[in-house]
């Protein structure tokens, strides 16, 4: 997250992740405040074992693309709706990223199905956790 006013909106990350035993290390990192460390955190998810990423940011929702600028991750942005303009500056932040930088978009807000994405992603190596979302599929 870029922000921890972000917090509440992100909790449903962690409530997922934890829901199908995914391990996951939680930061905030302003890619304007903090933009070294942001950069250094990026850099460094793969050596650290980390599979995918997810980026939640609002306003100019820079984050999950200058994070996946330098990673070969896959990045998940959560575009967060803001009081000035409800969360389309930051959907449209986030879903315009140049060809060669992709960056997977989720919803205004969906930090849910952005957690769940990762899972799709995670269980494609990982038979156990591919039939926990087979069971929570079929559960709908």
């Amino acid at each position: 997250m870029g922000s921890k006013s972000d917090l509440e909106t992100c909790q449903p990350i962690k409530d997922v992740l934890a829901e199908f035993g995914v391990e996951y290390d939680f930061y905030i990192s302003s890619a304007h405040r903090k933009p070294v460390e942001t950069a250094n955190l990026a850099k460094n998810a793969a050596a650290e074992g980390i599979q995918v990423i997810i980026a939640c940011a609002g306003m100019a929702a820079h984050l999950p693309g200058v994070i996946a600028s330098y990673t070969h991750l896959p990045v998940i942005g959560v575009p967060l709706a803001s009081k000035a303009m409800g969360g389309i500056d930051a959907l449209y932040s986030v879903v315009q990223m140049p060809p060669g930088v992709p960056v997977a978009t989720v919803a205004i807000n969906g930090a849910k199905n952005a957690a769940l994405l990762a899972i799709q992603i995670l269980a494609l190596n990982d038979e156990a956790l591919k039939q926990k979302f087979i069971e929570y599929k079929k559960s709908l």
